[in-house]
Order: C-alpha cells, then structure tokens, then sequence
C-alpha cells in the first residue's frame, strides 16, 4: 500500500544546520513515530522504509530524519550531535502533527541516541520510546554499559529484538529489561538478526517479521493512551 510522503527540513543543531526528513502519513494516524536509522546508513534505507511502510498499514505516522553526518558536509559521527538532532526531529515532528501521539526511537544506533537524549531530559511530548535492534553491545563483545543511562529514562519503552542479533546477546538483554521493571517490554523476534533477516525454515511464525513489529507496537502504543 502506498502512502503519502513529504520531504522536509529541520534545524539538527545551530552549528550542523539543516537535515533532510520524509514525513509519512496515513489516513487513519493515530500515532507519530520519530524512526531513526542505523550507524551506516540512512533514513532512505531499505529497512527504515519497510518498518515505516508496515507502520504506515496499521496507523502510524512516522518521521523519518538523516543525522548531520548523513549529509553531505555534515562530518564524522557524535553522538553529543545525533542526541541533539533526536531532540530537534522531537520538536519538528510535533510541530509537523501536534494531534498525534508522539513516539520516538529507531533502528539500532538512532534506538540509543533516542535513550540517550530521553536519559539526559525528557523529550517533549514524547509518550514512549521504540527500539528496533537496540545495541546493547558491539558484535562478540557482550556487555550492558550502553544500557546503564536506560535507567534514567521516565517514560515506557518497548525492545523488538531478534533471537539472532549479534549486537543483543538475550542472556544479557533480558535482565536489562527485568531490571527496568514495568517500563520496559521485551519482545523477541523468532530468527530475526540485528538487520530483521529471518530463517524461514526454523521460524516458529508464519507472519512476516516487519508486520509483527508494527503489530506489537499498536498494541503496546494503545495501552498507553
């Protein structure tokens, strides 16, 4: 299903200047998604587009954004700059659809830098935070530092994770979520790795893994209204 889709820009930072945005909005929105991209790639890529395009099936609006260094001129990665442009695309996609209940996250490293930002005060507006593979830790070097600010976060949160990604070890992750209490929902993905790939022989569901996110995550926004 095609749905409508707006380019725009926002303000990152004064220093970084402008960046690009895709706002997509179905008819039927009942909820604004904020959905950062990956480390290496963009708010263009084929993954970000299939979890906006599900979003888009069941309701969700989403408001897609590049980080500075996603841009041309924009340099090397920061995270002190992605924490302040998650902030600014808070801000614009409100400004955007002010009647819509507001989320925020994204996939992998975006995921982070929304806690991140969420950790350090809380985002305006911003009802709960979406992690799609969050990055516990690098791949082969298990640890929870990067989930030790998650504690500081106020608002619900929901990990869609795969049982096959490497950046999650689920011994690990699991007592994350345990200790995060009634904040944080953990849902697993049957053979999903960090990028949503599936081993279609071995996996329990038949449903497709992209539709189940948004499915869960409907579910999960809905109690929160």
């Amino acid at each position: 299903m095609n749905h409508k889709t707006i380019e725009t820009k926002f303000q990152a930072t004064p220093e970084k200047g402008n960046v690009s945005a895709l706002f997509m909005r179905p008819d039927d929105a009942q909820f604004l998604l904020v959905l950062g991209h990956g480390a290496s790639t963009n708010m263009r890529h084929a993954t970000l587009q299939t979890i906006a395009d599900r979003l888009a099936d069941v309701g969700v609006a989403t408001f897609r954004y590049n980080f500075p260094y996603m841009e041309p001129g924009g340099g090397g990665r920061s995270n002190p700059v992605s924490v302040a442009t998650v902030r600014s695309a808070v801000a614009a996609a409100h400004k955007t659809a002010p009647e819509l209940a507001l989320f925020a996250g994204g996939h992998s490293y975006s995921g982070r830098m929304t806690s991140t930002a969420a950790s350090e005060a809380p985002l305006e507006n911003v009802r709960g935070l979406v992690f799609f593979s969050f990055p516990l830790h690098p791949a082969g070097e298990p640890d929870t530092k990067r989930a030790e600010h998650l504690s500081a976060v106020t608002v619900p949160m929901l990990f869609l994770s795969g049982t096959r990604d490497d950046l999650a070890d689920l011994k690990l992750l699991q007592p994350v979520c345990k200790k995060l209490g009634k904040r944080a929902t953990l849902h697993l993905l049957d053979t999903a790795d960090h990028g949503f790939k599936v081993l279609k022989k071995s996996r329990n569901s038949e449903e497709d893994v992209f539709v189940e996110m948004a499915r869960v995550f409907i579910e999960w926004a809905s109690k929160l209204k």
